[in-house]
């Protein structure tokens, strides 16, 4: 098969031939305005590569492409070359010279106004038998194979998102003259259900990439793009009433100028900033600093199940590998071509061209990493942070973290301590734990409003902090505060390790510079079917502050006879018996419904609950309980058939049915009745209890 390449020894085209470069009935025609250059490329290719695939060097100009189709004899042509925004008077030359000589066609266009307009050319091509796909990149492929899997699960009505190139990746000329050219004028998107337009670089918004279970990126700063999605998404998903894509290039500093460059231009109609492409693609290529990662994100608002949803794909890539992406659809589609798979003829945006599975097996020879979230938020901690990775984490270090009321584990730890006078200073004022081997260790879990507080008791010393899941530029974070400081960390998974990765820090809350972030390695497992933890802090100047390792075990609950297990589950009710939900959120909103309505006249001791799930009220509500009360208390908390009991001693508890908006009070004898503690599911100042069928069970 021979595929030549136009800008085939530009970036993308560049990189395209080096991931073809194993396939051996392939021959590559890199073709480019400079013979030189095309020369240069091929012999360094071979030099580096020694692949299978043949590489043939080209002098190439677009004005004469029906004469080299006509000498070269391809099978396909790959426009690499663009920028596709700047094609002049007859922007499809090259695809009407391919539909003609019944050569098939790819191009890695990011302009949506040539993308978009490509279908034009749909009833030739199909007549000619040749296949013509614009687009064939990231945007708008992998953007659409991404979306077709979220709206399996949900109906898409908004979608947002962009791509974080890493500062080390490289951009080519062209590309730059694309964006420049582009910066503060018309972009055409879909927004409020309408089509409108805005300007280009002129709409911020921040986001950060976190694929679960692994490192995110820092919180970027992304700015609106002219990519084809804006155009060939919205008719893909007919809800789809919003939506806006970004890219986010660092350093921030410099996509900032680019901002107000922008909004001056749109401001003041001032002409394209072109001239200023060659000065910002010296600047970028040169100001090269922070990690060698990069990343991308799509994030979709919609319905699911009768309910609001908010759904995000994240991808990271490290190293070199993060550039390879923008050429890996074409990639995938001639991989496809030689094993017999041609897409079918006609004229088309290539929004189709590819699943999420075939890059999928494309990501997996490299550092490419990807995966889904569901952001509703509103659960356990490290559950909302790590989203699916939580599920992988080691059985004692998910029980740990996956309870929402109070609670106390207890074990044994070791503790090191730094022997500097500044180490010992700070750990004073903090209240590490003194030095010692073996001593008692008990950590004491208390809820608060979006938080839990950890009161750490170490051989009699108490040190404590409360945790909360970051917002804002801690997106996807855990932030930890010690009184007037706050650090944010990544929760990494690495095997059967749950790592603490110090990410930024502040003070009073004002940021803090990265180079005194304390660090250390710290981390989460399991050790002999125990919870284990190991914590190394360490500070810039100062060395080592504090380290403690040891492990822990839920301890036994007052009214027990075991230790708690927080794996343990009640058992599936029958289907006669279902009710509505008994989680948390429906317990705490009857509890402040009770209390705040007047309902809660319950006699000290007594207990609420719904289907199932009971509330002990304060000791503080000592009214009467009338059934009066008691029905409209049930009334409000069961929209459909349901029960509710109310139980005042461990050897009786009313029934109080509810159905066709009528109330029946029942006691009944119950000696064998001892309700057992149910914390995971209450808040502070109240106590649950849960009874099955007669038997007591925990949850």
């Amino acid at each position: 098969m021979k595929v030549l390449i136009l800008g085939g020894y530009g970036v993308f085209g560049g990189r395209l031939v080096r991931l073809l470069q194993d396939l051996t009935d392939l021959e590559l025609v890199v073709g480019g305005r400079s013979l030189a250059r095309a020369q240069a490329f091929c012999q360094g290719f071979c030099a580096e590569y020694r692949g299978a695939a043949r590489v043939v060097p080209l002098a190439l100009d677009r004005a004469d492409i029906a004469q080299a189709l006509r000498d070269e004899r391809p099978d396909l042509v790959v426009d690499a070359s663009g920028p596709f925004q700047d094609y002049g008077a007859e922007p499809y030359r090259v695809i009407e010279a391919c539909i003609a000589a019944g050569v098939d066609y790819l191009d890695f266009a990011d302009g949506a106004d040539f993308v978009f307009g490509v279908a034009r050319f749909d009833e030739r091509a199909k007549a000619a038998g040749v296949v013509v796909l614009s687009g064939v990149s990231s945007f708008p492929v992998l953007t659409a194979a991404v979306l077709r899997k979220l709206a399996a699960t949900m109906e898409i009505h908004a979608v947002e998102g962009g791509i974080a190139p890493s500062p080390y990746a490289g951009i080519g000329l062209n590309v730059m003259r694309a964006v420049v050219g582009y910066a503060g004028g018309p972009v055409t998107l879909r927004r409020g259900g309408r089509t409108v337009e805005a300007s280009g670089l002129t709409e911020s918004r921040r986001f950060t990439v976190a694929v679960p279970g692994r490192l995110p990126l820092a919180n970027l700063h992304f700015s609106l793009v002219d990519v084809p999605d804006l155009r060939v998404l919205p008719p893909e998903h007919p809800a789809m009433t919003d939506i806006w894509v970004g890219a986010g290039p660092v350093p921030e500093v410099l996509h900032r100028v680019l901002n107000l460059l922008a909004k001056a231009r749109a401001r003041f109609g001032l002409p394209a900033l072109t001239p200023f492409s060659t000065l910002f693609y010296a600047v970028l290529n040169r100001m090269r600093f922070g990690e060698h990662r990069g990343g991308m994100i799509v994030s979709a608002r919609g319905r699911a199940d009768g309910r609001d949803v908010v759904r995000s794909w994240h991808l990271l890539a490290e190293g070199d590998d993060g550039p390879l992406i923008p050429s890996m659809a074409i990639e995938a589609l001639i991989r496809k071509r030689l094993r017999g798979e041609r897409p079918a003829p006609g004229a088309r945006s290539a929004v189709r061209a590819l699943e999420l599975e075939d890059y999928e097996a494309l990501f997996a020879r490299r550092a490419i990493v990807f995966g889904f979230r569901d952001d509703a938020g509103g659960g356990p901690i490290y559950r909302d942070i790590l989203g699916p990775a939580f599920d992988a984490l080691p059985a004692p270090v998910r029980a740990l973290h996956d309870e929402a009321g109070p609670r106390r584990w207890s074990g044994t730890a070791s503790v090191r301590r730094g022997r500097g006078l500044v180490a010992r200073l700070l750990c004073a004022m903090v209240g590490f734990p003194d030095a010692a081997e073996s001593v008692p260790v008990t950590v004491a879990f208390t809820p608060e409003p979006g938080a839990e507080r950890w009161t750490r008791t170490i051989g009699g010393k108490n040190f404590a902090s409360v945790q909360s899941v970051g917002t804002g530029r801690d997106r996807h974070l855990l932030v930890e505060r010690f009184g007037p400081a706050a650090f944010s960390l990544a929760l990494v998974r690495d095997g059967a390790r749950l790592l603490f990765v110090p990410r930024r820090w502040s003070f009073l809350g004002v940021p803090m510079p990265r180079v005194l972030l304390p660090g250390g390695e710290s981390f989460e497992t399991q050790a002999g079917g125990r919870f284990a933890f190991d914590v190394t802090v360490r500070v810039p100047l100062v060395g080592l502050l504090v380290a403690y390792r040891g492990t822990l075990e839920p301890e036994a609950r007052p009214g027990m006879d075991r230790p708690f297990d927080p794996g343990l589950r009640e058992p599936a009710p029958s289907a006669q018996d279902r009710r509505p939900s008994t989680g948390f959120p429906v317990m705490m909103r009857a509890a402040h419904l009770l209390l705040a309505a007047g309902f809660a006249a319950l006699p000290a001791g007594a207990v609420l609950a719904q289907g199932g799930a009971f509330i002990e009220v304060p000791a503080f509500t000592q009214r009467p309980l009338t059934p009066s009360l008691t029905c409209a208390a049930v009334r409000s908390l069961v929209a459909r058939r349901g029960h509710v009991v109310l139980a005042s001693s461990p050897t009786a508890y009313e029934t109080v049915h509810y159905e066709s908006g009528a109330c029946q009070n029942e006691v009944t004898a119950a000696p064998a009745f001892e309700p057992t503690l149910d914390e995971p599911y209450c808040f502070a100042g109240y106590r649950c209890v849960q009874r099955n069928n007669g038997e007591n069970s925990v949850r």
